[in-house]
């Protein structure tokens, strides 16, 4: 009996790569749509006071941040505050080796390390407009002042829920929804881009 055939890997939102990328608005109200697909993401859930979480802090090269909204980052690795003993490790390597040390950083103390990669897709949304189009169906006040660099929440941008990320100034940021909302979101998300290739009205 023949083996199956495994296709290839397909992420939530290759069948809308060609609609991001014509999406794409340039000049003073720029806005550019893609998707990161396959990040590593790991969750993990100790005891912030425990000795485990040492060793996972020092396997990652950064502390476990420990404030809604923080996030800390060394090397490939980001740890983005999920709740008091619960983060996302987002990582640029490949998922089983993060998972491997992390779990024997656990040690078999109380606590879960668990790949959560499949669950969610990654969507970076930049330019000088992307503030603007995620505030229309997102309910933080993402002004500089009351949200910037380094600071990743859980919310919503229309009605899926996502975990969003700035990166930086330029601003960037980084939303991760459910895989099962991705195309949802992205349809949204152009729709919301569109205004911007006209002029400003003043």
């Amino acid at each position: 009996m023949a083996e199956p055939t495994i296709g290839a890997r397909t992420s939530p939102l290759a069948h809308l790569e060609e609609r991001m990328r014509a999406a794409t608005v340039t000049g003073a109200r720029g806005v550019a749509l893609d998707e990161w697909p396959f990040v590593t993401m790991v969750n993990v859930r100790v005891d912030p006071a425990s000795a485990a979480a040492g060793r996972i802090e020092k396997t990652l090269g950064a502390p476990l941040p420990r404030e809604c909204g923080r996030i800390s980052a060394y090397g490939p690795h980001t740890a983005v505050w999920l709740g008091p003993d619960e983060w996302l490790v987002l990582s640029q390597t490949e998922v089983a080796p993060v998972v491997d040390e992390l779990t024997e950083a656990l040690a078999g103390d109380p606590g879960s390390v668990v790949d959560v990669s499949a669950n969610r897709t990654t969507l970076e949304l930049r330019g000088p407009a992307a503030r603007q189009v995620l505030e229309k169906g997102c309910p933080l006040d993402l002004h500089p002042r009351a949200f910037g660099p380094g600071r990743a929440v859980s919310t919503t941008v229309g009605p899926v829920p996502v975990l969003l990320w700035q990166v930086n100034e330029a601003p960037t940021y980084r939303l991760f929804p459910r895989a099962s909302f991705a195309d949802y979101l992205a349809r949204w998300l152009i729709d919301a881009m569109s205004e911007y290739r006209g002029p400003e009205v003043p």
